[in-house]
């Protein structure tokens, strides 16, 4: 269905996620507990992002409907020494429903580097992708909607953000990479690598890798030595080259 804004809602999974207990999402998950602040300016979309979250262990601080009220209660939040773990906005919000939500997420990041942010877009829109990676690529993540049906995903994904790590929904490093591949800077790559380095930009663990690749572990650990080896990405990079990796293939 269209909300009021003629944009595609999702109405059988807001419908589930706003009234469904803690079982429609599997078991909690308190260790990893993240403090999260919501912003969506559909109240049904708000209250289910929030309903999936605490339904896992997690706590949703604040929830707000526009770029203007994301910045104002992370500021008020900062100034009482509560800074969140994560933010969670969509890219679209009043007044104009155009770019606020990720022009917000882009100036908190700079503002609050150890912010993480994951944003939300029911399409997959480059210009916006890009400019959310252009800086540091740690905390970062761009979903489309309706990979927040997937609850488990989404949820981790939301942890993996607020842990410092990467999440890009798939079809995002798709249409990313269909351009990488036809420059020169990943030439270099096997098939097999590209595919490695491809799972790697959708913010997968090598064991995931593995299990999608259907190898043991220490081939994808052998495949990803060979990728920061061919792309020049020396040890002294430390835990960043993952990240540097993703950035090249996704900027090359």
């Amino acid at each position: 269905m269209l909300d009021r804004h003629g944009r595609f809602v999702n109405a059988a999974w807001a419908a589930r996620a706003a009234t469904c207990g803690a079982g429609c999402g599997g078991p909690k998950i308190v260790e990893d507990r993240v403090r999260v602040v919501i912003a969506e300016d559909s109240v049904l979309l708000r209250e289910g992002l929030t309903r999936l979250l605490t339904d896992r262990g997690h706590e949703v601080v604040a929830g707000v409907g526009d770029g203007g009220a994301l910045i104002k209660a992370i500021t008020e939040l900062d100034a009482q020494g509560q800074l969140p773990d994560v933010v969670v906005a969509d890219v679209r919000m009043p007044p104009t429903h155009t770019d606020e939500g990720v022009r917000a997420s882009v100036q908190l990041r700079k503002a609050h580097p150890g912010l993480g942010v994951l944003v939300l877009s029911q399409y997959v829109e480059e210009r916006y992708a890009t400019e959310l990676l252009a800086g540091s690529t740690r905390g970062v993540g761009y979903l489309l909607k309706d990979r927040v049906a997937e609850v488990r995903e989404f949820v981790d994904a939301v942890v993996r953000v607020a842990q410092g790590g990467t999440a890009l929904d798939p079809e995002v490093v798709a249409q990313l990479l269909g351009r990488s591949r036809k420059q020169d800077v990943l030439a270099g790559l096997t098939p097999r690598e590209r595919e490695v380095l491809g799972l790697m930009a959708e913010g997968r663990t090598n064991s995931a890798i593995a299990r999608q690749l259907v190898v043991s572990d220490g081939a994808v650990e052998k495949h990803v030595s060979n990728i920061f080896m061919k792309l020049g990405l020396s040890p002294s990079d430390g835990d960043h080259r993952r990240v540097l990796a993703v950035l090249t293939y996704l900027n090359s």
